[in-house]
């Protein structure tokens, strides 16, 4: 490129998940043309983004909070844990309006191909988070967790992930365990899955 600015703000952007370098120059010559206010506040909103946000000490979804607002809000059901591979099928399963207990972002699925094994997501957080209420002599406070929903993709990975999970949970013989309804084609991602069917899966969930 004629630029070296040119070429290293290039570099960057295609630098992003599905962004190639005529994607990624498109993108820069918009922000060429941008007033430098809109310039410096897309600048700004990234910078806040990447310092401010945390991510849910209980369900480890992204928070500008120490918890959620999901886990924090009184109304959500909290006896029923949705375990979701990562943030955006939080999104996806909240579009739907037809799910209100919590969730568990494990942050991956267990793929021995890809080196990702169960210690490499948060499968001991969620057994450490049912153990810590399980037990508890007094539950008529709404903590009991009665029930994990497992939402994880129709895939081979998703599967493991799901089977691996559900023997680890067997230690709490009185813990309903189900998997998302098979409305969802085998091997399509959660987050890309139309509302209907996504919320139709949800209600009609089925014993693991």
């Amino acid at each position: 490129m004629a630029s070296t600015l040119l070429d290293n703000a290039v570099s960057q952007f295609s630098r992003l998940p599905g962004i190639g370098r005529k994607t990624a120059l498109r993108l820069v010559l918009h922000m060429l043309r941008q007033e430098d206010d809109d310039v410096k506040a897309f600048t700004e909103a990234l910078t806040i983004l990447k310092r401010d946000v945390k991510y849910c000490r209980v369900c480890y979804n992204i928070s500008e909070t120490e918890v959620c607002p999901i886990c924090s809000d009184k109304r959500r059901d909290t006896t029923v844990v949705c375990v979701v591979e990562n943030i955006q099928d939080v999104m996806a399963i909240e579009q739907t309006g037809q799910y209100h207990g919590l969730y568990h972002v494990l942050g991956g699925v267990i793929s021995p191909m890809d080196g990702i094994g169960p210690g490499d997501i948060r499968i001991d957080e969620l057994v450490a988070r049912i153990a810590a209420v399980y037990d508890m002599p007094d539950k008529e406070d709404g903590n009991e967790i009665k029930e994990v929903i497992f939402a994880l993709a129709s895939t081979m990975e998703g599967d493991t992930t799901n089977f691996y999970i559900s023997r680890r949970l067997k230690q709490f013989p009185d813990l309903k365990l189900s998997v998302i309804a098979r409305g969802i084609s085998v091997g399509d991602e959660l987050q890309y899955t139309d509302e209907v069917t996504l919320g139709r899966s949800i209600l009609n969930r089925t014993p693991l």
